[in-house]
């Protein structure tokens, strides 16, 4: 059996296999594999008897389950109109800068993705992104570059 196989059966396992289960497992693969791949979403489809067309329109519906290969790292900028109005477009240069990327890219080294993505409920304290989970608020230029740089520091660390 295929690893894919396998781990798409013990996500239904835990989750269950009716359509209700089908969100659930999708998440699971994302934070198992960073993201889901054609093969996890057909053996979801088969998993949980449903058609393909449906795991995709579910996967590719939602801005979280990112459906082709990201980098460990996924920063997700906040694109609504507040935290353009703080200075959202200023953030992303100075990311594109310091991580030599464009939106939609992911860096040389497989560390960082950088995306925009709908409202991260944080409009008051705008600018804001999410590195995978963890947000940041208030962001200017200089903030960050200093968390940029400790997320690489990490990184140098680990290896």
């Amino acid at each position: 059996m295929s690893e894919v196989k396998q781990m798409v059966k013990e996500l239904a396992n835990q989750y269950g296999r009716s359509n209700e289960s089908l969100l659930p497992i999708l998440q699971g693969i994302v934070t198992k594999e960073l993201h889901i791949s054609e093969e996890a979403m057909i053996e979801v489809a088969r998993e949980l008897d449903m058609s393909a067309a449906q795991v995709y329109g579910t996967a590719t519906f939602y801005s979280f389950l990112d459906t082709r290969p990201t980098g460990k790292y996924v920063i997700r900028v906040c694109k609504t109109i507040t935290c353009m109005m703080h200075g959202k477009n200023q953030i992303i240069r100075e990311l594109e800068n310091l991580l030599k990327i464009r939106l939609g890219e992911t860096t040389h080294d497989g560390v960082f993705t950088l995306l925009e993505t709908n409202c991260l409920g944080q409009c008051h304290k705008g600018p804001a992104m999410l590195i995978n989970e963890l947000p940041f608020t208030e962001l200017t230029p200089e903030k960050v570059r200093k968390i940029i740089i400790e997320y690489r520091n990490r990184e140098i660390s680990a290896n």
